[in-house]
C-alpha cells in the first residue's frame, strides 16, 4: 500500500500548498447557506487532486465533498475533503485542513490529513501504526471524562444543529472541556494523537471522517459510526480513544 500513501500525501500536500497560497486573499463564493460557504477554491483544490490520484491510478474512483469522478462501484476510490474547515478558512481562520483517504472495497486502507498552516501531516496504512510528521503516535489514555477535551461538532444543517445541542450541554457538564473548532478532520486528527480525548457530531460526511477513522483505529481508539435514517448519506460518529466513557 506505500505507493496509494505516498500518492495520497503527494496530492494533500500539492493541495496544501494552493491553500496556504491563497490564505487570506480575495476568495470568489459560489454559494452560501445559513452555515456554509461553498469557495470556488474548494472546486479547484478537488480538481488538483483528482488530477494527482486519477493520473497515477485511472481505474480508481474519487468520492468527495465537490463532486465525483469514475465508476463508484470500483474496487477502489478515494475519499475526499479538499478544504475541511471552509468557513474557518473563508473568515481567515487557520484552522483547516486536506482530507484524503482510500477504500479497497469499501474498508479504509489509507489515510493522509495534511493541516497545510501547522505543516502538519498525519498518515495511516491499515493494519499499521499511524505517524504525525514521520513519528509514531496514539490515542491519549485519559478515562476519565472530567478530566477530558471532548470536540462537539454542531452540523450545518437546522436538524442535526437540534440533534448536536443536548450533547454539547451534556458534554459541557462533564468534561473538562469542550471545543468546536470547525474541522471534523483535524478533530479525528486530534483525537487520534492524544491531543482531544472524543469527538462527537450528529450530521456529517463520509469525507469529512473517513482518513480520520481509520487514524483513530490504528491509534488504538475506537469509532462509532451510524447511518442516519432521516439524512441522506449523513451519519451520526463517536471517536474517542476507547477508554473514556461518554455515556450518550
Amino acid at each position: 500500500m506505500t505507493h496509494y500513501l505516498d500518492a495520497a500525501v503527494e496530492a494533500a500536500q500539492a493541495a496544501g500548498h494552493l491553500l496556504r497560497k491563497n490564505f487570506e486573499q480575495p476568495l470568489r463564493v459560489n454559494a452560501t447557506t445559513a452555515h456554509d460557504i461553498k469557495l470556488e477554491l474548494d472546486v479547484q483544490t478537488q480538481n488538483l487532486i483528482t488530477e494527482s490520484l486519477l493520473k497515477k491510478f485511472p481505474e480508481h474512483a474519487l468520492y468527495g465533498e465537490e463532486g465525483i469522478v469514475g465508476d463508484q462501484d470500483s474496487e477502489h476510490q478515494w475519499v475526499v475533503d479538499p478544504l475541511d474547515g471552509t468557513v474557518n478558512y473563508f473568515y481567515g481562520i487557520p484552522h483547516f485542513c486536506v482530507s484524503i483517504a482510500l477504500r479497497l472495497n469499501g474498508e479504509i486502507i489509507v489515510a493522509v490529513i495534511y493541516d497545510p498552516m501547522r505543516d502538519e501531516l498525519w498518515t495511516g496504512q491499515k493494519g499499521e501504526r499511524p505517524r504525525l510528521n514521520g513519528k509514531p503516535f496514539r490515542v491519549s489514555e485519559r478515562a476519565d471524562l472530567a478530566e477530558a477535551v471532548v470536540s462537539v461538532g454542531l452540523s450545518k444543517t437546522g436538524v442535526t444543529i437540534e440533534a448536536g445541542l443536548p450533547v454539547l450541554q451534556q458534554m459541557v457538564h462533564r468534561a473538562r472541556k469542550c471545543r468546536l473548532l470547525g474541522s471534523a478532520a483535524l478533530d479525528m486528527a486530534y483525537v487520534a494523537c492524544g491531543r482531544f480525548d472524543a469527538y462527537v457530531e450528529q450530521g456529517i460526511s463520509l469525507w469529512d471522517i473517513a482518513a480520520g477513522w481509520l487514524l483513530v483505529e490504528t491509534a488504538g481508539g475506537t469509532v462509532d459510526l451510524r447511518p442516519r435514517t432521516d439524512l441522506k448519506n449523513k451519519y451520526s460518529i463517536i471517536a474517542s480513544n476507547g477508554v473514556l466513557d461518554l455515556k450518550l
